[in-house]
């Protein structure tokens, strides 16, 4: 595995990896790497030549309240676990490295932001958009691989690779779970093994949210009612948001007949949980997202 360090050496890597005709599949992360990460990586080697890994905490997609300087951060394990998990080139660029001067133009992303996490996250997927085309370009990327455990996040960047008409192909990769059916999360360290036990019952509230779908319920707001009440007859945690959208335009639906996406977002004492789950307009996981 090569560390690069520098912009213009990733870019000459890339360059020379395109002549010779070889694929690039590319996995940006904010480091801290766990098995939500490795899982993109490993599809990843599994379907491009070669594997770019990107590890870069970028501060225009932090808010004003927070904390840029407190996200964990820990090079020695994030370059071990990228090494155990094959990958080619572990690009490790610095702020000043990628935004040298105050940028000349501002993107600003216009749908698909206003809801589930990003209505409160103003600016937010403005600031990943940014960070993400100048990646993109760097890394001459084939395929990019992003979990849909932040599946708004997924149809954001969808979103703008058709806008701008990227010459790459966004590869969503299911979510990691626990035995339990807990979507894996670095923050799941924070929670006790009462909020644990309760946190799986997340997960079965969506699964019971697809059952109603697949035995003919097509009414949204009965949906979100019995996930809600579901969430809360089994856990003590507080309810910030059930949705019911269409997928991947995050748009409001009077009926359940199309691609759609359930979401929750619950806070317990130790820490906020998001998860979700994606189903065709009769119940069933789609084969393909987009």
């Amino acid at each position: 595995m090569q560390i690069v360090r520098n912009i213009t050496d990733m870019e000459g890597i890339a360059s020379e990896l395109k002549k010779s005709g070889k694929t690039i599949g590319f996995v940006p992360t904010m480091g801290y790497l766990h098995e939500g990460h490795t899982s993109l990586i490993d599809q990843c080697k599994k379907e491009a030549d070669y594997v770019v890994v990107s590890i870069f905490v970028n501060p225009l997609q932090f808010g004003p309240n927070e904390d840029f300087d407190r996200y964990p951060r820990d090079e020695q394990h994030d370059t071990a676990v990228a090494q155990e998990h094959g990958v080619d080139y572990l690009f490790l660029p610095d702020v000043h490295d990628m935004y040298p001067q105050k940028t000349n133009i501002e993107l600003t992303v216009k749908r698909r932001t206003d809801v589930l996490c990003g209505k409160n996250r103003p600016g937010h997927f403005d600031g990943v958009a940014t960070v993400l085309v100048k990646l993109f370009h760097i890394t001459r990327a084939d395929y990019a691989y992003f979990g849909l455990k932040d599946a708004q996040q997924v149809a954001v960047v969808q979103g703008m690779v058709d806008d701008f008409n990227f010459p790459l192909s966004i590869i969503p990769v299911p979510t990691v779970r626990e035995s339990s059916g807990l979507a894996k999360s670095s923050r799941n360290v924070y929670l006790s093994k009462s909020e644990r036990n309760q946190a799986a019952h997340i997960f079965k509230a969506l699964q019971q949210a697809q059952h109603f779908i697949i035995d003919g319920n097509k009414n949204p707001v009965m949906i979100i009612e019995e996930v809600t009440k579901f969430i809360k007859q089994n856990t003590d945690g507080s309810i910030e948001y059930v949705e019911l959208l269409s997928y991947p335009e995050l748009e409001r639906v009077d009926e359940i007949n199309q691609q759609i996406i359930i979401a929750v977002a619950v806070h317990f004492e130790g820490a906020r949980l998001i998860d979700n789950i994606i189903l065709d307009k009769n119940g069933n996981i789609p084969e393909a997202y987009f």
